[in-house]
């Protein structure tokens, strides 16, 4: 039994697939069914995943989402040609590093604009196509909630991933008539390496310890602990998969309450 819906005969291209949400999101769509392809930077690690992954017809592409070029030249490179039909992209990668807005010279957007946002465009542009044909698609940008609610002490973030909210809702506009939905999750505090970084990273300016860092955090979070790779794969899985056709354009956090408004 598909835990998320039926996804067999559906490809579905996810970004960051090496680590974290990425991979908690290739095991949840592939126990539904999809063949999956793992997009990331490390060839390597990307073999080790296809090992762990389970199903069969899986493949992996290794591309540095900075480059626009190389997603362009290589898209289509896993095994079956550009012409394979991606029916799911799930656009995720990185946040910037954290630091104050102000303090940050104006080259700082440079990389994140081009990873988060410009490479969301390409990839778009590549499987719009056979989305349409198939009748069929689904785009699934894991951003933050900070597109509701800015962040403190990530400038670039909150506004870089408000571009990209906008895009995204744009599209759905656009794909709507095409079968195709649009829509973004947004990560709260989740246990995943960037996670760490950041609770280390204010441990570091502040000089307090990690600990009282992550219980000022957690203080803030209604369901008082940080959420898990797997439960935001749950929601990319759902939204993905046919039961959530009549959704699109919308924001979805998956924070445990943390977000202060609708």
């Amino acid at each position: 039994m598909q835990p998320y819906g039926n996804l067999e005969g559906k490809t579905a291209l996810v970004c960051g697939a090496s680590q974290g949400i990425g991979w908690a999101t290739a095991k949840a769509l592939a126990a539904s069914g999809a063949r999956i392809v793992m997009a990331a930077r490390t060839a390597e690690a990307l073999e080790q995943r296809l090992k762990e992954l389970s199903g069969a017809g899986h493949a992996v592409w290794a591309v540095d989402l900075q480059n626009l070029q190389q997603i362009r030249d290589g898209y289509g490179s896993w095994g079956r040609g550009s012409e394979e039909v991606v029916h799911i992209l799930v656009n995720n990668s990185g946040g910037p590093p954290a630091g104050a807005l102000h303090a940050v010279a104006a080259e700082a957007f440079d990389a994140p604009w081009r990873q988060q946002l410009l490479a969301a465009h390409e990839l778009m542009r590549a499987v719009l196509p056979g989305m349409k044909a198939a009748g069929y698609g689904r785009m699934i940008n894991v951003i933050s909630t900070s597109v509701k609610a800015p962040l403190r002490g990530l400038g670039v973030s909150n506004t870089i991933r408000a571009a990209v909210a906008n895009w995204s809702k744009t599209l759905s506009v656009e794909l709507a008539p095409f079968g195709i939905t649009v829509n973004n999750v947004l990560p709260g505090a989740t246990m995943t390496q960037r996670l760490v970084y950041i609770i280390e990273g204010k441990a570091a300016s502040t000089g307090h310890s990690v600990e009282n860092i992550q219980n000022e955090m957690l203080a803030e979070i209604p369901a008082g602990r940080f959420g898990s790779p797997d439960e935001v794969a749950a929601a990319i899985a759902f939204l993905a998969s046919p039961a959530a056709a009549y959704i699109t354009g919308i924001n979805l956090p998956v924070d445990g309450g943390r977000t202060p408004n609708l």
